[in-house]
């Protein structure tokens, strides 16, 4: 079984918190991602499960026994950086073979040679196996980095952002693959981003981190439709989440001590203007998307952005009725309340 727990994990730097309080449980075969911005603690968390780092308070267990006692080499974890981290002299077929020729976990030679065809042809770099790791593409040194990894076959997979520094189409690309290859494996993978479309197209749950706890975990869809506060809301959603104050829908049915109402694009309903309607906006600005058009709009001293379809017959300028369908209503601590 290759499960990680975390229980009351507490790590700080100085005056400074990495993690605090955290309870956390990557289940076999699961694909946890932890999203937050920088300084979230995602990475601190890594390097707590990897033994790079040793926690103030709390355990960490890897397949139910108690890590304390473990160096990060007895730790049978795989650790993807956001860097590449190849050695630029050697092949790619040496890089890959690298993790099979230390003391720790020696392998024969005829057992490294199929590991690595075997991996590399998983990953679409069976050809550049005799290239110099300098000779390759952004793309294809992070599935380099990435098949180090998994030559290994470890007990749990860590990746710090190892998509981040790919451009848009890679990283599209490489989202399904590491799908793929997690299926396949059925890999325990615990991925840390600040991208929301890598957590909500990738992970079976997500984490959510802010200034070192963990402030909600669930399935994407859990997240996003039931955010525990204000700051979770804004975590997952493009375009972000409009957040106004109660007071701009005031004739629109609303929970006791709604403060701040959450508007998804999905929840804002456009209408042209009409005679008597209660809520009117202006249209500041249409951007022209293709499929779809995203709408920005005043009420009143307030902006919003909603997408609407390309074909609604819209100006600059333009007076629109808004009204709100299934938002999201917070109280004035921030937290949701349940409409």
């Amino acid at each position: 079984m290759a499960e990680v727990r975390l229980e009351s994990v507490t790590k700080r730097f100085g005056e400074t918190i990495g993690v605090e309080g955290i309870d956390l449980t990557v289940h076999d075969g699961e694909f946890v991602v932890l999203l937050g911005p920088t300084g979230a603690g995602k990475t601190t968390t890594l390097r707590l499960i990897a033994g790079l780092e040793k926690p103030d308070h709390g355990l960490v267990y890897l397949n139910g026994k108690n890590a304390a006692p473990l160096s990060p080499a007895e730790r049978d974890v795989a650790f993807v950086f956001q860097q590449y981290s190849l050695y630029p002299h050697l092949s790619v077929f040496e890089n890959l073979a690298f993790p099979l020729r230390s003391p720790v976990r020696r392998r024969d030679e005829a057992t490294i040679k199929a590991t690595v065809e075997r991996v590399a042809a998983m990953l679409r770099i069976e050809k550049k196996l005799q290239n110099r790791a300098t000779r390759l593409s952004g793309g294809e040194m992070q599935r380099v980095a990435i098949g180090r990894a998994l030559v290994r076959s470890p007990s749990i997979y860590l990746m710090d952002e190892p998509l981040s520094s790919l451009d848009a189409k890679l990283r599209s690309d490489m989202r399904l693959e590491l799908q793929h290859i997690q299926r396949d494996l059925g890999a325990t993978m615990l991925y840390v981003t600040h991208d929301q479309i890598e957590a909500m197209t990738m992970a079976t749950r997500i984490g959510v981190l802010d200034h070192g706890h963990l402030v909600q975990i669930g399935t994407p869809r859990e997240i996003y439709e039931a955010p525990r506060n204000v700051y979770v809301a804004t975590r997952l959603g493009m375009p972000s989440i409009n957040l106004v104050p109660a007071a701009a829908f005031s004739g629109q049915p609303m929970p006791p001590g709604t403060q701040t109402i959450g508007a998804r694009t999905e929840h804002v309903v456009v209408g042209k203007r009409a005679s008597g309607a209660s809520k009117p906006a202006t249209v500041d600005w249409i951007e022209h998307l293709g499929d779809q058009n995203h709408l920005h709009l005043s009420l009143g001293e307030h902006k919003l952005v909603t997408l609407v379809d390309p074909d609604m017959a819209l100006s600059v300028g333009d007076a629109i009725d808004l009204s709100l369908q299934g938002a999201l209503y917070f109280g004035a601590d921030g937290e949701r309340i349940a409409a």
